[in-house]
């Protein structure tokens, strides 16, 4: 626990900006499976999203924060009945917190109000690295911390669980949305249990029933057991959303108004 407590002792912040280094470096020295100019502005149009999460998040975090602490002051949740090592607890809660997240973005893809913040992430069409902001604020500071919130309360976990689930998870994010060349036999080992980069780019293809599928962020366990996984060789895949196509379409002010606009599209009608 220790160990634990030491990493989860770091500013998120720098440990993200760390990976978004490391990844996007190697971007650019790396040989690439797809090709795009222009990574500079892209990355721009990305970190302004993430900008604005972190300003809009400094209100919701503190009230997930005190939320959970409430609960767990009040003994609710399923690990209050249980007696489970404190260790056993946070490692299984980071499952949980993964479990939960999983429904939570199907539900994201088959909800017409959810999808319309979601459809953001799935905008970009040319990702790398920094895809791992291009999400919309409302939809990470809002949406996704009340399901964290709920699913404290369901189970019972603390901060320090969700923390590790989200320095897990950012890693995993950097791995499956950076411009990389990763070794096939992944898919077919480690690949087995956890979500690998080929995996998550096929949740990425412009095509709906590729789209629909692997909504797994760590586990791709989940999508497995319950029928949403599904495999496409890279060369082709398409990423983004036609009705994102426009390069206007693609600045950081159109990303942010866009849940609000009624957009021409054969989707979550």
């Amino acid at each position: 626990m220790e160990l634990i407590e030491t990493i989860l002792s770091i500013d998120p912040n720098y440990w993200i900006i760390g990976l978004l280094a490391v990844f996007f470096t190697l971007e650019q020295i790396l040989d690439n499976p797809f090709v795009f100019k222009k990574r500079g502005a892209h990355l721009l149009q990305n970190l302004l999203l993430q900008v604005v999460f972190v300003l809009l998040n400094i209100f919701f975090l503190a009230l997930l924060v005190f939320g959970i602490e409430w609960f767990n002051n009040q003994e609710i949740g399923l690990f209050y009945l249980l007696s489970l090592p404190y260790v056993v607890q946070v490692l299984l809660g980071v499952v949980l917190f993964d479990f939960a997240t999983y429904w939570l973005h199907r539900a994201s893809h088959k909800s017409p109000l959810l999808w319309r913040l979601h459809r953001v992430h799935h905008s970009d069409t040319t990702m790398d690295s920094s895809t791992t902001f291009r999400f919309h604020p409302l939809e990470l500071a809002l949406v996704y911390q009340a399901w964290n919130l709920i699913t404290a309360a369901i189970f019972g976990l603390d901060v320090t669980t969700l923390a590790l689930y989200y320095f897990m998870v950012y890693i995993f994010f950097f791995l499956e949305h950076s411009n990389l060349k990763y070794p096939k036999w992944l898919n077919t080992t480690i690949g087995l249990i956890f979500v690998m980069p080929d995996h998550h780019r096929v949740h990425h293809h412009q095509e709906q029933f590729y789209t629909d599928s692997n909504f797994a962020d760590i586990f791709i366990l989940w999508d497995r057991i319950f029928g949403t996984f599904k495999l496409l060789p890279v060369h082709k895949i398409k990423y983004g959303l036609v009705e994102f196509k426009d390069p206007k379409k693609q600045s950081f002010l159109y990303l942010l108004k866009s849940p609000f606009i009624l957009m021409n599209t054969t989707k979550k009608k």
